[in-house]
């Protein structure tokens, strides 16, 4: 979020990212389903340094981790 080689927009839905996962009262599963749909939609902007896409990915791939039961 604040790499200023990353475009606007990206750095935006990151801290929305963030703010989604910081929230105590939404169940785990449903933040983690939000966040990883936020991060797939900025993975594929055009716009997106490699290593950010990158960075993206391995968050989301965490985030998959979350049982939804």
């Amino acid at each position: 979020m604040s790499d200023d080689a990353v475009p606007r927009n990206i750095r935006r839905s990151a801290e929305s990212v963030k703010i989604i996962l910081s929230d105590a009262k939404i169940n785990e599963a449903v933040k983690a389903a939000s966040a990883i749909s936020i991060l797939d939609e900025i993975s594929n902007d055009p716009n997106i340094p490699l290593h950010t896409r990158t960075l993206i990915w391995n968050v989301a791939s965490q985030l998959e981790t979350i049982p939804v039961a």
